[in-house]
């Protein structure tokens, strides 16, 4: 199973390194990963590994979701599943 983490807001030192952390913690490799910084502001996607996590995917994404809060920053997670679908031209 993988996942499709974003990370969107105004750039800053510790953005990656926490967000990286957190997977770490959670047993999630990152299977590849894109940034673009534009005007100060950082565009990041991860694509992730989560066939390891041992917590329920909502878990996660409400952990996520509150770290990005703590950093000033969003971050959203997704099934690569639905994001497929959601992007299917």
């Amino acid at each position: 199973m993988r996942g499709i983490i974003t990370v969107l807001g105004k750039d800053h030192v510790g953005i990656i390194g926490s967000v990286c952390t957190h997977l770490s913690r959670n047993n999630i490799n990152i299977l590849d990963i894109s940034q673009t910084i534009v005007g100060g502001y950082l565009n990041m996607m991860m694509i992730v590994d989560l066939s390891a996590i041992k917590k329920e995917f909502t878990v996660l994404a409400d952990e996520l979701t509150e770290l990005g809060n703590n950093m000033n920053v969003v971050i959203k997670i997704q099934h690569e599943d639905i994001f497929n679908c959601m992007h299917r031209v």
